[in-house]
Protein backbone atom coordinates (compact mmCIF):
# COMPACT_ATOMS: atom_id res chain seq x y z
CA UNK A 1 0.00 0.00 0.00
CA UNK A 2 0.96 3.41 -0.84
CA UNK A 3 0.58 6.95 1.43
CA UNK A 4 -1.27 9.79 0.00
CA UNK A 5 -1.95 13.28 1.23
CA UNK A 6 -5.38 14.93 0.34
CA UNK A 7 -5.06 18.58 0.91
CA UNK A 8 -7.54 21.03 1.12
CA UNK A 9 -6.95 24.22 -0.13
CA UNK A 10 -8.48 27.42 1.14
CA UNK A 11 -7.92 31.33 -0.30
CA UNK A 12 -6.13 33.74 1.81
CA UNK A 13 -9.26 35.35 2.47
CA UNK A 14 -11.19 32.32 3.30
CA UNK A 15 -13.62 33.18 5.97
CA UNK A 16 -14.71 30.01 8.12
CA UNK A 17 -17.60 32.04 9.98
CA UNK A 18 -19.26 32.50 6.64
CA UNK A 19 -18.24 30.02 4.61
CA UNK A 20 -18.66 26.41 6.84
CA UNK A 21 -21.75 25.21 8.47
CA UNK A 22 -23.21 22.76 10.22
CA UNK A 23 -24.26 20.78 7.41
CA UNK A 24 -20.31 20.91 6.19
CA UNK A 25 -19.27 20.08 9.33
CA UNK A 26 -21.57 16.88 9.54
CA UNK A 27 -20.15 16.24 5.67
CA UNK A 28 -16.52 16.30 6.94
CA UNK A 29 -17.44 13.89 10.28
CA UNK A 30 -19.48 11.56 8.30
CA UNK A 31 -16.69 11.22 5.16
CA UNK A 32 -13.95 10.29 8.39
CA UNK A 33 -16.21 7.98 9.83
CA UNK A 34 -16.16 6.22 6.23
CA UNK A 35 -12.38 6.55 6.03
CA UNK A 36 -12.02 5.17 9.28
CA UNK A 37 -14.28 2.08 8.49
CA UNK A 38 -12.73 1.45 4.86
CA UNK A 39 -9.00 1.62 7.11
CA UNK A 40 -7.67 4.28 4.69
CA UNK A 41 -7.33 7.56 6.91
CA UNK A 42 -3.90 7.15 9.02
CA UNK A 43 -3.59 11.02 10.12
CA UNK A 44 -6.17 13.92 9.42
CA UNK A 45 -5.40 17.74 10.77
CA UNK A 46 -6.82 20.90 10.23
CA UNK A 47 -4.39 23.91 10.11
CA UNK A 48 -5.02 27.31 12.08
CA UNK A 49 -5.46 30.40 10.28
CA UNK A 50 -2.60 31.27 7.35
CA UNK A 51 -2.29 35.20 9.48
CA UNK A 52 -0.26 33.25 12.18
CA UNK A 53 2.00 31.12 10.24
CA UNK A 54 5.65 31.64 10.17
CA UNK A 55 8.11 30.93 7.72
CA UNK A 56 12.07 29.85 8.84
CA UNK A 57 14.33 30.31 5.86
CA UNK A 58 18.04 28.88 6.63
CA UNK A 59 20.73 31.82 5.63
CA UNK A 60 24.68 31.14 4.09
CA UNK A 61 25.96 32.09 7.88
CA UNK A 62 24.31 29.09 9.32
CA UNK A 63 21.65 30.86 11.01
CA UNK A 64 17.84 30.96 9.77
CA UNK A 65 15.86 33.93 9.55
CA UNK A 66 12.20 33.81 11.15
CA UNK A 67 9.33 35.98 9.23
CA UNK A 68 5.42 36.50 10.02
CA UNK A 69 3.39 34.70 7.62
CA UNK A 70 3.40 32.02 5.38
CA UNK A 71 6.84 30.38 3.03
CA UNK A 72 5.58 31.12 0.07
CA UNK A 73 3.46 33.90 -1.17
CA UNK A 74 0.20 32.76 -3.13
CA UNK A 75 -3.47 33.07 -3.35
CA UNK A 76 -4.32 29.91 -1.86
CA UNK A 77 -2.57 27.91 0.83
CA UNK A 78 -3.39 24.23 2.72
CA UNK A 79 -6.01 24.58 5.20
CA UNK A 80 -5.86 20.44 6.65
CA UNK A 81 -5.16 17.62 5.01
CA UNK A 82 -5.47 13.45 5.50
CA UNK A 83 -2.79 10.90 5.07
CA UNK A 84 -4.22 7.93 3.48
CA UNK A 85 -2.91 4.03 2.71
CA UNK A 86 -4.51 3.25 -0.60
CA UNK A 87 -3.21 0.69 -3.21
CA UNK A 88 -3.04 3.37 -6.04
CA UNK A 89 -3.79 7.11 -7.46
CA UNK A 90 -7.12 5.88 -9.04
CA UNK A 91 -8.16 5.22 -5.44
CA UNK A 92 -6.91 8.22 -3.50
CA UNK A 93 -8.53 10.10 -6.13
CA UNK A 94 -11.93 8.41 -5.34
CA UNK A 95 -11.37 9.86 -1.30
CA UNK A 96 -9.70 13.18 -2.67
CA UNK A 97 -13.33 13.33 -4.89
CA UNK A 98 -15.31 13.20 -1.52
CA UNK A 99 -12.85 15.13 0.13
CA UNK A 100 -13.74 17.61 -2.38
CA UNK A 101 -17.51 17.52 -1.86
CA UNK A 102 -17.48 17.48 1.85
CA UNK A 103 -15.37 20.56 2.24
CA UNK A 104 -16.69 22.73 -0.61
CA UNK A 105 -13.08 23.40 -1.44
CA UNK A 106 -10.37 22.56 -4.18
CA UNK A 107 -8.66 19.45 -3.20
CA UNK A 108 -5.02 17.93 -4.31
CA UNK A 109 -4.10 14.39 -4.18
CA UNK A 110 -0.41 13.74 -3.94
CA UNK A 111 1.96 10.44 -3.44
CA UNK A 112 4.32 10.27 -0.91
CA UNK A 113 7.80 8.88 -2.36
Amino acid sequence: MSQFLIAIHHSDDYDPAVREDEAMAQAIDALNLEMVAAGVRKFVGGLAPIAGAKAIRPKPTGTQLVTDGPYLETKEHIAGFWVLEAPDMEVALAWGRKAAIACRAPVEVRAFN
